[in-house]
């Protein structure tokens, strides 16, 4: 049966479990900051196990729904993804830093070349597999917000260095025109 004989089958009589399915989906995409499409066909049990446990320490939901229930989901919630639902399809969804979720999908879909980067949501805008690649470059939320008060530290500690040298400096002339007059009234 097609996609589209299903989706209309369905369409026609959801039952309460599918239509339960279909909402969660929306509503992981609706409070994830990014969804990630992956391929797994060809990972083991413990290979996927693995994956699932290093994207819990990002903050990660690693799922496995049917292609026709996370489309309609997709649709509901304004997404058109039909090109990227194909094959065995799992998605990743990332509830607090997309970049850190999409590194970890990229390092093991490296080291495991049976993990497939589809494409995937961020925001409201859909990306390709490429798009996914990029966001895997960037650093992760933690190191971006460590480089932004370094930023906004530096300019602070070098104004501070510099009241402190006025100070100093000024505190050594006073020192040396003491030490001067003192020298001056024992001659």
């Amino acid at each position: 049966m097609s996609d589209n004989a299903t989706l209309r089958r369905s369409a026609k009589s959801p039952r309460p479990e599918k239509t339960a399915l279909v909402d969660e989906i929306k509503e992981l995409f609706s409070s994830s900051q990014a969804s990630v499409f992956t391929e797994y066909r060809g990972l083991t049990v413990s290979q996927l196990a693995e994956l699932r446990a290093e994207l819990r320490n990002n903050d990660t939901e690693y799922k496995v729904y049917k292609n026709t229930l996370v489309r309609l989901a997709a649709k509901e919630a304004g997404y058109e993804l039909d090109e990227v639902l194909t094959g065995p399809v799992a998605v990743a969804f990332a509830k607090s830093d997309a970049a850190a979720a999409a590194k970890a999908l990229k390092t093991f879909s490296d080291a495991n070349n049976a993990l497939v980067l589809k494409g995937g949501v961020l925001g409201a805008s859909v990306m390709s597999d490429e798009d996914i690649k990029a966001l895997a470059k960037l650093p992760s939320r933690e190191v971006l917000l460590a480089q932004i008060a370094g930023t906004i530290q530096s300019p602070l500690t070098k104004s501070a260095g510099l009241f402190q040298a006025f100070t100093r400096n000024a505190a050594y002339a006073f020192k040396a025109l003491a030490d001067k007059k003192s020298a001056e009234e024992a001659a």
